[in-house]
């Protein structure tokens, strides 16, 4: 299955490509110099937060699709990063797709009182909790940590990157934003609908978080 490196999202897109458009002329990627972080607690800025998401469908394509408004914590220790932790919610229920009908489907009761195909009516939210921080570079990290979904608690590993740092100029919150990833196999939260007939078991994952103190 082919690996995603850009967030999966129209808005998101957009963003990339003008990344891209830098780039393809010859602009370096600014420098983020770590040191002028702050240590404290940081919150999400939940509108600017987000999970993205992509299935294979059939074999033929990747579908995508996004989970907004992530609250939650970042307590951060620039002397330490590996001392560092997270705890996130992501809504399940306001889940964004192309498609009104996989909507339904995905919030969707069973039929006749046996489980949903996917998540159901009033899903409760995803919940990540970290468990270790291991600095891989001055501006990565493995983030191990336990994600609970759709009522099953699993281990994951997110790789994580710093994509930013400085003085909100709206809010003028000290923010930290990173992008991550990691893959998750759905069948191990329970919901494993289409698998035999070709919808793909693994779910790639790429979030986009900023944190504000």
């Amino acid at each position: 299955m082919r690996k995603w490196t850009l967030p999966a999202a129209a808005a998101l897109g957009v963003a990339a490509l003008s990344i891209g458009s830098l780039q393809a002329q010859g602009g370096p990627a600014p420098a983020i110099d770590t040191s002028k972080i702050e240590s404290g607690t940081y919150s999400t800025d939940p509108a600017h937060s987000m999970v993205g998401w992509s299935v294979n469908h059939l074999g033929f394509n990747d579908y995508l699709g996004i989970f907004g408004d992530v609250t939650g914590t970042l307590t951060l220790d620039a002397a330490d990063p590996s001392a560092s932790s997270v705890d996130v919610t992501i809504p399940i229920a306001s889940v964004t797709v192309p498609s009104a009908g996989l909507k339904d489907h995905l919030l969707r009761a069973g039929k006749d009182g046996a489980k949903p195909d996917f998540f159901g009516p009033d899903p409760m939210p995803a919940h990540f909790v970290s468990t270790g921080v291991t600095v891989t570079d001055p501006t990565s990290a493995e983030i191990t940590g336990d994600l609970t979904l759709n009522g099953v608690t699993k281990p994951v590993t997110i790789e994580a990157t710093i994509s930013g740092m400085g003085t909100n100029a709206m809010s003028q919150k000290a923010t930290v934003g990173f992008s991550g990833s990691t893959t998750i196999k759905r069948s191990d939260f329970g919901v494993d609908f289409g698998i035999p007939f070709g919808i793909s078991d693994e779910v790639e994952l790429y979030i986009t978080v900023a944190f504000e103190k």
